[in-house]
Formats: C-alpha cells, sequence, structure tokens
C-alpha cells in the first residue's frame, strides 16, 4: 500500500537478475514515467525473484512468464559480462540518479524529485537542509528516511501485528483487523506494515464512519506505538509506529504502517486482494471471469448472459471466494506465485 516495497532478495538465487530488473523499473517510473514500461520490468523482477533455481540464460528466463526478449537479452548480456549498458549509462548520470535517491523519501513522487533537482537539489543531504520546501508528510519521510529504507524482519513483523491486534482488541471486541501483503504469504522481511480493518457495524450500504478508523488511530497514538501521522481520511491512514524499546533490546526503528478501514461485506475481498501477489490476483480475476462472475478488492458478482454483473454475492470468509468461481481452495502461503 505504501512506497516501501522492495524484493526480499534473501533466498533469491536469481538476485542479480531481479535486482537490475527492479532498478530499470524505477529508472522508466521516476525518470520517464514510463508506466508501462515500469510495470513490465517489475512483473519479470518479481516472477524472477520467485524462481527457486538459478536462471542460465536468457532462454531459460523466457519460458518464464512476462519475461520477454529484450529482458531475455538484457540477461544473457549480464551473464555474460557481468553488467547492464543500459544501466551504466543510467548510473552516469546525475540527473537520474538525483531523481532515483530522492524519490526515496515517502510522500516525494517523480515530479517533486524532477522540481527539486531542477533547483540544485540532488541527494539527501543537500535536501536535509532545504526542508522549507517540503509538504508534512515528506519532512516525516526525510527525518525516518534511513529506518524507511531498512527491510522489517518477519519476527519484527509479528510483534507489530501483536501490538496492533491487541489494542484494536481491547478497544472494542467486535473490531477484525489483519496484517495482509508479502507478510501474510509468508515473506522473511516486508517493506511496511498494511493492515485491513472493520467493524460489523459498518457495510457498504451504510454511511461513512470515519469514527471507526480515528479511534483506532487515536488508541495507537496513545500508547506512543504510532508517533506520526502522515495522512488521516475516512477510511486510510497512513503513519509511523515503533515498537517500544526494552532494557535488553537495541532500539527499534521507525516504520511505516497504513491502517485502512473496510465496509464488513467486503472485508474478505479485501484482505484476498491486498494479500496478492499480483500474479496470483490476476491470475484468479481471469479464473472468475472464465467461471461467469467478476472479482474485486470489494465483491464477487455473477454475470449474466447480458455481460452485465449482477448483485454482490454474499461472502463471510475468502474460502467462499474461491468455492464460488469452483477454485480449489489456497492458504495465502501458496500466492506468491
Amino acid at each position: 500500500m505504501s512506497k516501501r516495497k522492495g524484493l526480499d532478495s534473501s533466498s533469491n538465487p536469481n538476485a542479480e537478475f531481479s535486482d537490475f530488473l527492479m532498478e530499470l523499473a524505477n529508472y522508466e517510473k521516476n525518470v520517464n514515467r514510463a508506466m508501462h514500461k515500469y510495470n513490465a520490468y517489475r512483473k519479470a523482477a518479481g516472477v524472477i525473484a520467485k524462481h527457486p533455481v538459478r536462471i542460465s540464460s536468457g532462454d531459460a528466463a523466457k519460458k518464464l512468464d512476462g519475461v520477454g526478449e529484450k529482458i531475455a537479452k538484457k540477461i544473457d548480456e549480464f551473464i555474460k559480462t557481468g553488467k547492464l549498458e543500459k544501466l551504466e549509462k543510467i548510473r552516469a548520470d546525475d540527473t537520474n540518479v538525483a531523481i532515483s535517491e530522492l524519490t526515496k523519501v515517502t510522500g516525494i513522487g517523480p515530479a517533486n524529485a524532477q522540481k527539486l533537482v531542477s533547483e540544485g537539489i540532488t541527494s539527501i543531504e543537500e535536501l536535509k537542509k532545504h526542508t522549507d520546501k517540503l509538504n508534512h508528510h515528506q519532512k516525516i519521510g526525510l527525518k525516518h528516511y534511513e529506518d524507511f529504507e531498512k527491510r522489517i524482519p518477519r519476527q519484527e513483523m509479528e510483534q507489530l501485528k501483536a501490538v496492533v491486534v491487541k489494542e484494536i482488541e481491547s478497544l472494542d471486541g467486535d473490531y477484525a483487523a489483519d496484517v495482509c501483503g508479502s507478510f501474510r504469504r509468508g515473506a522473511d522481511s516486508s517493506g511496511d506494515i498494511d493492515i485491513l480493518l472493520t467493524h460489523p457495524s459498518f457495510s457498504s450500504s451504510s454511511k461513512k464512519q470515519p469514527e471507526l478508523l480515528q479511534r483506532v488511530v487515536k488508541r495507537l497514538e496513545s500508547t506512543k506505538f504510532v508517533t506520526d501521522t502522515l495522512s488521516l481520511g475516512d477510511s486510510k491512514f497512513m503513519g509511523v509506529c515503533r515498537l517500544a524499546d526494552t532494557d535488553d533490546d537495541s532500539e527499534h526503528c521507525f516504520r511505516r504502517i497504513d491502517i485502512r478501514l473496510i465496509p464488513h461485506d467486503q472485508f474478505y475481498c479485501a484482505l484476498l486482494y491486498f494479500t496478492g501477489s499480483d500474479m496470483f490476483n490476476k491470475n484468479m480475476r481471469q479464473h472468475a471471469l472464465d467461471q461467469g462472475f467478476t472479482l474485486n478488492e470489494y465483491c464477487i458478482r455473477p454475470v449474466g448472459s447480458t455481460g452485465v454483473p449482477g448483485e454482490p454475492l454474499p461472502v463471510t470468509s475468502e474460502e467462499d471466494i474461491f468455492e464460488y468461481i469452483d477454485m480449489k481452495y489456497k492458504k495465502p502461503s501458496e500466492r506468491s506465485a
């Protein structure tokens, strides 16, 4: 949900390939603003990162979904020379390097970064001297830049989840909350903590109830778990959190946290969607269409003979969704492909 979405390369035999593809992806997004190329590189990087054995050639890579001729040639070039000519040129361009560095600060997008570079600000260190040019969100992003760049080990994610769930349950036992993203799929580390929240009093047909989210945020602030608010709307909170330090522990890092309030009748479709992976979601949506249903993060609806989707079907668990489309249930840990 936030921009801290790096790939975990700790157990990836193809980390060199997925890393250079993500570097190319970020260049296309942040410098060229070419989202189609960004998505293509990102998809290939994700597929290659999940491949369990070392890729030996471009031809072998092309057998994977999302790897085409151009990316295969880049893999061959990297295997042969240990580098990529295109990346060497990108890295040699000071403007490209500066834009890529500045967009690592949460709240600074490509347009912001290009504007700052045009004003002579080309590094994080220089940015720290010009905080007057930043909004509240960007100032917090800069303040915690080093911490936000660090991935969160699974053990810490478990602790973060335990704190949030305990506080939410003590506030009101009718709340339901879960951490989604790669953490729910069993990843060894995460970029941030993404939480889906719901309450039975809030449905898609009722009026907005921002107080349901605000109560949770206030509770987490009162315990000093939430340290900063980046934004707080009717249904989404973006902020910063940190585990309390203990006497026998080193100081904990500040972490990015997002909490999204979901209508109760849409919770499991949202949980499925925000758990991912992207490719799993895409394949499942296509399977649903093949079976005569349309599926998204809000609901599942049957598609009639006229091609017009009907009313949303009742969903009380993720298993319900799989059952509707006649697909074998896959546990979150089985959804990374």
